[in-house]
């Protein structure tokens, strides 16, 4: 995979569409799920997929070959969650959110690229009570968690991600798994 997203860069820096078209291909549902996890809104994590991707095409130019392509992608689009996190008024409630949306069916939380209603309702009781309490955790420790688990990001990505020392990362993690213990603990 890291081959091919060199390949893929160098060709789209050079103005080949197709090899953008197939970036897009690769990273859009990853972002998605990132974007759903963090702002707990399908339409909003959409919102996010579309403007990483127009971001990633606007500032190509200044893509730094030197680090990996997914740690810049990732980046653009933890920063544009944490963004619309903050833009969001202080008396606004993200649990008042999950009324409003569609449904809390898991559909992000699924990894295949085959979601299906029947595969939704694989998703075990306890998956379902973790990612309610991720989605309970501050921004801050909320963003590192989601990095950490659910997207599969090693803790010196996450802090390339996020422009943080490794030390403060770790610190983040163990704080939301501390979070995560006390939440959890009575229920798992």
């Amino acid at each position: 995979m890291e081959n091919l997203e060199g390949r893929l860069t160098k060709l789209a820096l050079k103005g080949d569409q197709r090899a953008f078209a197939e970036l897009v291909e690769l990273y859009k549902d990853r972002i998605y799920h990132l974007g759903y996890r963090m702002l707990n809104n399908r339409h909003e994590a959409e919102d996010i997929v579309q403007e990483t991707f127009l971001r990633v095409y606007r500032n190509l130019d200044r893509y730094d070959d030197n680090q990996k392509f997914s740690t810049w992608i990732y980046r653009i689009a933890t920063n544009l969650c944490i963004d619309r996190l903050r833009k969001r008024r202080p008396t606004y409630s993200l649990d008042a959110e999950l009324s409003d949306q569609e449904g809390t069916d898991g559909y992000s939380l699924i990894p295949s690229d085959n979601v299906t209603p029947e595969s939704e309702l694989l998703l075990s009781e306890t998956q379902r009570t973790i990612y309610e309490a991720i989605d309970e955790l501050p921004v801050k420790y909320r963003s590192v968690m989601i990095l950490r688990y659910l997207q599969d990001l090693s803790l010196q990505e996450i802090s390339d991600v996020l422009d943080m020392p490794v030390t403060t990362i770790k610190t983040r993690v163990h704080r939301g798994r501390e979070f995560l213990r006390k939440k959890l603990g009575p229920r798992l």
